[in-house]
């Protein structure tokens, strides 16, 4: 069976915590931050859980994870 090519793209997108949930940065950081108040950029800072329906998805891209 040949060796699988990790989707790149997608490494540097997720991480894989210590007990196999992935995480993911929040969206809406980038640019037009005066409109977005201070808490809500705050809690952009963290990280998001993966949804269900998409961990099949992303665990496909990343072969060689936990």
């Amino acid at each position: 069976m040949p060796k699988l090519k990790t989707n790149k793209a997608a490494a540097k997108r997720f991480k894989i915590t210590g007990t196999g949930k992935i995480t993911h940065p929040k969206m809406n950081k980038q640019h037009i931050l005066t409109k977005k108040s201070p808490k809500r950029k705050r809690n952009l800072r963290k990280t998001g859980l993966v949804d269900t329906s998409n961990v099949k998805q992303v665990k496909r891209m990343l072969p060689y994870t936990k």
